[in-house]
């Protein structure tokens, strides 16, 4: 079963996001847990959980991600936004406890300064605080473009902070093609030794969400600028090969390119397309 769906937005509640990824050709979507840019969270409505989580079952649908704001930063500098970020991440948890299927994606943090040594100490120390027993939505620590200060651009920064995790069974991690391309990696001919790399570091089975994004940029640009599919430099035929990957295709790939939802369909249909049919049509004709 292949699990392809783009982030939706929650404004409607959890039910109108899922059939709008039914309508969309999508069985799995990503969405903010609340703001992106701030710290306001849109009231739970019980009756709507209740009735995505049956429409979910019915419907098919795999793991769906909350994306955490980007104002949560772990990692800061400022101990009160370190204590504001640790109390929204234990709030988006708790929120998520009725929501079946879920995991929580998370940017690690930004050392602004520090260092790397001092953020991941504090990306860590903040983790431990936050995940109880209570609480069993995965936390994913995302693949980041490693640009300016920010912690989480190789798997070897991951590892350290997976390894300082006291509930470690809670963490797992989400790839980003477009940050992965950009941080360096080789997503392309360098697929199989970027996963040996990564199964050796983590493990594979801590994998558990996929962003699918091209890049405006060459590999090692360490700019973080995603482009719609097929059309940046790590191109379609690399993209569909991870998705076809025996290691990789069962995980939510989740579309986060520069469009509007109808943009995001167009793509679904494409990729569903080459990927059911074999491409026996010119990629380009396809874009």
């Amino acid at each position: 079963m292949l699990y392809l769906g783009c982030h939706l937005s929650s404004s409607a509640g959890y039910l109108a996001m899922a059939r709008t990824a039914s309508s969309i050709q999508a069985n799995t979507f990503q969405f903010f847990s609340r703001n992106p840019r701030g710290t306001r969270a849109r009231a739970l409505d019980p009756d709507d959980l209740a009735a995505f989580n049956v429409y979910a079952q019915e419907q098919g649908l795999g793991r769906i991600v909350a994306h955490a704001p980007y104002t949560l930063n772990l990692a800061s500098a400022k101990p009160q936004l370190r204590t504001l970020s640790r109390q929204i991440l234990r709030e988006d948890l708790l929120r998520l406890r009725s929501i079946d299927r879920a995991v929580y994606n998370l940017h690690p943090g930004s050392h602004t300064g520090q260092g790397l040594a001092a953020g991941a100490a504090l990306i860590i120390e903040g983790l431990n605080e936050v995940l109880t027993e209570e609480i069993r939505t995965p936390v994913l620590l995302e693949t980041m473009s490693g640009k300016g200060s920010e912690i989480g651009g190789s798997f070897e920064e991951l590892a350290r902070i997976l390894e300082g995790v006291r509930l470690n069974d809670r963490m797992g991690v989400c790839m980003d093609s477009c940050h992965m391309h950009d941080a360096g990696y080789d997503l392309d001919e360098g697929l199989e030794k970027l996963l040996e790399n990564f199964d050796r570091l983590i493990g594979l089975d801590r994998l558990q969400a996929f962003h699918l994004n091209d890049s405006l940029n060459s590999r090692g640009s360490r700019r973080d600028r995603h482009a719609p599919m097929g059309q940046g430099h790590l191109g379609l035929a690399a993209l569909l090969r991870i998705m076809k990957h025996p290691k990789l295709r069962h995980l939510p790939f989740i579309l986060e390119t520069p469009h509007d939802t109808g943009g995001h369909a167009q793509e679904i249909r494409m990729l569903r397309s080459l990927l059911d049919d074999g491409v026996q049509e010119p990629i380009s004709s396809l874009i």
